[in-house]
């Protein structure tokens, strides 16, 4: 007879399934079918922890005699493993108070600290890595396709990840049958356990690979292509799916996380997806006005500089900036308005008269300040 799972208390499969417990076989395996189809692992990520409750609901009610067995064990109750009541291990005889099923029994199943535990180890998805990536300014700023060189675990290239010798397969356990769990008497109690010869993967490699050591993977360097945007920023995080560490028992990889590092610019800075750029000019252009040429990425361009205008005034030139999904940003440029450290004769003389000409000006540009 088939042993009652301490979980079975816990979980309702059919309620995972979607049916009826009257539901016959068929309708059990229709549902677990369009169940296991919206939920794989491998074209749904994420999804392993559903997958795998779904496939052990399917596993217990498609055997006639687990299904059997399942169905006593939530009609009883926690009865079923030896007649404890619903009260918990407050009554009499129970020793005390404070205590429940899941912390008794927890060491009768072969667990710790009263938690759980797998009959099978079940597919494992592969641990996310991060990588950082280092770009010029330019590249940040148009994107580019390049790659990173990690280094993690792979699939073994002697074995193609199985674990055996060259020339060799895997081989179900002959001691669980493949079903990776062992059953085993405590007693009163029947319980299933994890299989000490095939770690509970129903497969025993007999001739390891000699690089992997039947593991199935190897730690080695590898190159993974990364499409930067056009636009990201310093710091940026960008998630690359399934290019992570290798999954186990069939499990998915993990993702990789690119941390991208911009160097700065020479001329150039960011705000967003706007550029920044400081722009010198004389006096005579700020005051007269002009027409100045100045730099963008993809080449110079010209500015107007209207009439009177200010130290520190900012102009925009629209559609100069980084590349952006809704439209790309602008090049904001600020102008400084210098003085040559020396003066030619000429100069001098022309700024003499204006000098003159000032002194007879009623504007007064200290005037705010009350002096």
């Amino acid at each position: 007879m088939t042993q009652p799972q301490r979980e079975w208390l816990d979980v309702d499969y059919y309620r995972t399934l979607g049916v009826p417990n009257t539901a016959p076989e068929k309708e059990i395996t229709k549902a677990y079918r369009k169940l296991a189809k919206e939920n794989h692992p491998d074209s749904h990520p994420g999804r392993e922890e559903r997958f795998k409750e779904i496939s052990t609901a399917y596993t217990v009610l498609s055997d006639a005699e687990k299904r059997k067995s399942y169905d006593e064990v939530r009609r009883l109750g926690p009865g079923a493993f030896g007649g404890f009541t619903g009260g918990g291990f407050g009554g009499p005889g129970a020793g005390g108070s404070g205590g429940d099923l899941g912390d008794l029994l927890g060491g009768l199943f072969g667990n710790r600290g009263g938690q759980r535990r797998r009959s099978t180890p079940g597919p494992r998805r592969g641990d996310d890595l991060e990588s950082t990536l280092n770009l010029s300014f330019e590249d940040a700023v148009n994107g580019v396709t390049t790659s990173v060189t990690l280094m993690g675990s792979g699939p073994c290239s002697t074995c193609n990840a199985t674990g055996a010798a060259p020339g060799t397969s895997p081989v179900v356990c002959s001691a669980c049958g493949g079903r990776g769990v062992v059953d085993a008497n405590q007693g009163f109690f029947s319980f299933s356990q994890p299989c000490n010869m095939c770690g509970g993967n129903g497969m025993r490699v007999e001739r390891p690979c000699p690089s992997c050591n039947g593991s199935g993977g190897e730690q080695k360097a590898r190159d993974v292509k990364v499409r930067i945007p056009a636009g990201v920023e310093n710091g940026q995080r960008i998630r690359l799916k399934q290019r992570g560490g290798m999954g186990t028992n069939g499990g998915p990889p993990g993702d990789l996380y690119v941390v991208v590092r911009v160097k700065e610019h020479q001329l150039f800075g960011r705000r967003g997806k706007d550029l920044t750029l400081g722009v010198p000019v004389r006096f005579t252009e700020a005051a007269l006005g002009a027409t100045i040429s100045i730099p963008t990425l993809e080449g110079p361009v010209s500015l107007k500089v209207p009439a009177g205008t200010k130290s520190g005034r900012t102009l925009r030139v629209k559609g100069r900036g980084a590349a952006a999904a809704g439209g790309a940003g602008d090049l904001l440029v600020t102008l400084e308005v210098t003085v040559p450290p020396e003066l030619t004769q000429a100069q001098r003389k022309a700024i003499e008269v204006l000098r003159e000409a000032e002194a007879d000006d009623a504007w007064n540009p200290r005037a705010g300040l009350g002096v």
